[in-house]
């Protein structure tokens, strides 16, 4: 019995500190936060009270105005070039003759 209460008491004082760590990184946003989000997007040109039919694509294209680094960013930490291009490099492949019917097969003859 000692030795179930002491397994599962390590087991307790093990699963604490990754249980935390799992929490702090998706934090709720403050409204101070959202508040200054907002701004940031109203003077990159998205406008809130707007009655639009684009409303993706305006918040979007104003994140992008605001957040261009954040793209670039991820590209050049990433450790990887550009795409290269398209290429042939073994050459062309060769034109098949064909023989004519009654020809011989082999060229020994």
């Amino acid at each position: 019995m000692k030795s179930l209460i002491a397994t599962v008491a390590a087991a307790t004082v093990l699963a604490v500190p990754a249980v935390s760590f799992a929490q702090q990184s998706n934090g709720p946003l403050t409204r101070a936060q959202v508040k200054s989000e907002l701004i940031q997007l109203e003077n990159a040109g998205y406008s809130p009270n707007a009655n639009t039919v684009n409303y993706p694509n305006d918040i979007q294209a104003a994140e992008a105005r605001v957040h261009p680094q954040q793209d670039g960013a991820v590209a050049d930490t990433s450790g990887y070039g550009a795409q290269p291009a398209a290429g042939v490099e073994s050459g062309t492949p060769s034109k098949v003759r064909r023989i004519a019917d009654g020809a011989p097969v082999y060229k020994g003859r």
